[in-house]
């Protein structure tokens, strides 16, 4: 029988303290999944519970008698299949037209570096520190001169310029990481500036541009305060504003009916996001081959 050396220890001891540690990890992991996804859990909960089970003093994590009359409620209650197509159709024109601008503004503010590109980087920079409220009583007036006040038109102009900066911001980091001696080569073999970018910078974009038409997209959709101001009209009232109408004057809100159009409201971001994630690696994988 061979004794045990010092030597043998010190392997099995790493290999102990390793597994420990990887087990820490994990169990981190496990309670911040937890943590981020108990609010919605916790919403789906309550929009399958029935009003006396919502005003028992005793809650309960899962339904005693689930079903859907809180969701039937709710679209009795309020218009939430046209204010879906109202947010749905303002965030994604939103998202897109931001992107489409900010993609070869983002171009030349990288490659072409002087004064006024700076100065634009700097005013990027400045302009997200701008409060709502500081800006909506100029935005009205633009609106309201451009007869745009009450339209989904004008909220999406006012979505675009809103989420321009971020886009930018976002997408100058992605065209700094795109190697410069790709574009040589494009230019030595006579490509021009336009024909550069989109034929071989925007290829390996992809990654970038789909993480900020995602962000862009919630951002517009999740929006409250600037649909509350700029749309009266109860047809042309978006998802964000549609949750308020749940809530009485005097604060009381109907919570399952309220819980059911919450949920109803965050499903499509959560589609767009499962659906553009697998878009998203495939985009990584593209351009790190490409690169």
């Amino acid at each position: 029988m061979s004794a045990v050396t010092p030597a043998t220890r010190r392997p099995r001891g790493r290999t102990l303290r390793a597994a420990a540690g990887r087990t820490g990890q994990y169990a981190a992991l496990l309670c911040y999944l937890a943590f981020l996804a108990f609010p919605l859990l916790w919403l789906i909960s309550t929009s399958f519970k029935s009003p006396q089970e919502l005003g028992s003093i005793d809650p309960t994590w899962i339904p005693r008698e689930p079903s859907f009359d809180n969701y039937r409620a709710a679209f009795d209650a309020q218009p939430l299949l046209r204010s879906a197509l109202n947010s749905l159709l303002v965030a994604g024109s939103a998202a897109l037209i931001a992107v489409a601008i900010a993609v070869p503004a983002a171009y030349v503010m990288v490659r072409n570096r002087s004064r006024v590109t700076r100065a634009g980087t700097g005013w990027v920079l400045i302009s997200q520190m701008f409060p709502f409220v500081l800006i909506i009583i100029p935005l009205f007036l633009v609106l309201r001169n451009l007869h745009l006040i009450d339209s989904l038109p004008g909220l999406v102009m006012v979505y675009v310029v809103w989420n321009l900066p971020f886009s930018l911001w976002m997408l100058r980091g992605f065209v700094k990481a795109v190697p410069l001696s790709l574009e040589e080569a494009a230019a030595v073999d006579g490509a021009s500036r336009l024909r550069t970018l989109g034929s071989v910078v925007l290829p390996l974009l992809v990654p970038g541009v789909v993480a900020t038409l995602m962000f862009s997209f919630v951002t517009a959709w999740n929006e409250f305060f600037f649909a509350l101001v700029l749309l009266k009209s109860p047809e042309n009232q978006t998802m964000s504003v549609i949750l308020t109408h749940f809530i009485g004057a005097e604060g009381a809100a109907d919570l399952g009916p309220l819980a059911a159009a919450a949920v109803l409201a965050t499903l499509p971001s959560l589609l767009l996001f499962s659906l553009l994630q697998r878009r998203l690696a495939g985009g990584m994988i593209a351009g790190a081959v490409k690169g």
